[in-house]
């Protein structure tokens, strides 16, 4: 190749994926790296994509998304806040991730500044990156659940602050925010003209009782604010890469623009699906937060009966994060010491930025006899190597 550009050379390379090939060289690893959950897509979704394909409905569609996906998920967002919506204000995306990045696109100019927690999803980072913006990290603490607060983002506000990223519930940390951590936030944002973009992938996934909070439950939100969501968690679905982002019609017209560039179309069996998904029963998805606390008991109970590790429950998505300070060493060289001596893949804190550090992230989307089996190997494991814990 005669050139590269600076961005190929500096794009943050995923740990988490580096983690993985890592991995491979054991023949009995078991993979707690990706955020892939274990289950199947309901036979109901596949039957639709398949009665789609049948129909011929495998040609270019609008950039905007189909109609009937629109609708879908205009009536979803309708029934679940009691906020009318439309469906122009819904974009169809290749994944979550896709609609991020069209957010993005629409607000941000080189140089801009954007506000993300530390530790967060890497992602956000490398997107900011393909735009010429800048991260600006807001640290959240073990100690108040891993939670964004509205007064820490006030500190780091500048005249060049576009975008506000939340991300609820979380990934690395499993948090939610709460109605009132949500209206303070988009309190400030407004008071300052800055826009929130909401990553709500996970929404189905909250445990103990608790609900989602969605940004646009308040009044006014989805005017100058974006929320962004996916099939991909909720219904099994990271395969089909199909997810969307909501927003004024001003602003979904503006980024259904760059698909004609990016992507073009989701194509319309993929959509089918989805409606069906949206639309149909909710059986599954209710039957995968079942599977997934009792997972999340496995580990989360598990690890803290590990000594060194202190796990705070998860409220939500299907991640632990646990504290691993007590044993003195980096989150890499940490991680790689349970690798190597247990052959279980596990994620560096440190992969989700500098606060990340101390920390390991643990998903529960596997089996339940592959968990045990994780939590048994590190605790022989940490018994015999670190005594004195």
């Amino acid at each position: 190749m005669y050139h590269w550009s600076e961005l190929s050379k500096n794009y943050p390379a995923s740990s988490i994926r580096k983690m993985a090939k890592l991995a491979a060289q054991f023949d009995d690893t078991l993979m707690l790296t990706m955020g892939e959950p274990n289950c199947e897509t309901p036979e109901s979704i596949k039957k639709a994509a398949q009665d789609a394909i049948a129909a011929n409905h495998t040609h270019y569609g609008p950039n905007v998304g189909e109609l009937t996906f629109q609708q879908a998920v205009a009536k979803k967002y309708t029934d679940q806040t009691g906020i009318a919506f439309e469906p122009s204000e819904v974009m169809a995306t290749f994944g979550g991730t896709e609609a991020i990045l069209h957010v993005m696109m629409a607000i941000l100019n080189p140089g801009d500044e954007v506000i993300i927690a530390d530790p967060s999803y890497p992602n956000y980072l490398g997107q900011i990156m393909l735009l010429g913006a800048k991260v600006v990290p807001v640290p959240v603490y073990e100690e108040n659940s891993f939670k964004m607060q509205a007064s820490d983002i006030e500190q780091v506000l500048t005249d060049k602050t576009r975008l506000i990223i939340l991300n609820t519930p979380n990934n690395p940390m499993g948090s939610i925010l709460d109605q009132s951590d949500m209206e303070a936030i988009v309190a400030l944002a407004d008071r300052h003209q800055i826009a929130i973009l909401s990553d709500e992938v996970y929404e189905s996934l909250i445990y103990d009782g608790k609900k989602h909070f969605s940004l646009f439950q308040i009044p006014g939100a989805k005017n100058n604010h974006f929320v962004v969501n996916s099939l991909s968690k909720t219904y099994a679905m990271t395969g089909w890469r199909i997810g969307y982002a909501v927003g004024n019609h001003e602003a979904i017209d503006r980024m259904a623009e760059f698909r004609e560039g990016v992507g073009f179309c989701v194509p319309p069996f993929i959509q089918e699906a989805a409606i069906a998904a949206i639309t149909g029963p909710q059986d599954d998805v209710r039957y995968f937060l079942e599977q997934y606390d009792r997972r999340r008991h496995i580990i989360v109970d598990g690890l803290n009966q590990i000594p060194g590790f202190h796990c705070l429950s998860t409220e939500g998505a299907f991640y632990a994060f646990p504290n691993i300070k007590a044993f003195g060493k980096s989150s890499y060289d940490f991680a790689m010491e349970i690798l190597t001596e247990t052959h279980v893949a596990l994620t560096p804190g440190s992969a989700f930025g500098k606060m990340g550090e101390g920390y390991l992230r643990i998903p529960f989307a596997e089996s339940e006899e592959v968990l045990q089996e994780a939590v048994d190997r590190i605790k022989a494991y940490i018994i015999k190597a670190y005594p004195n814990l």
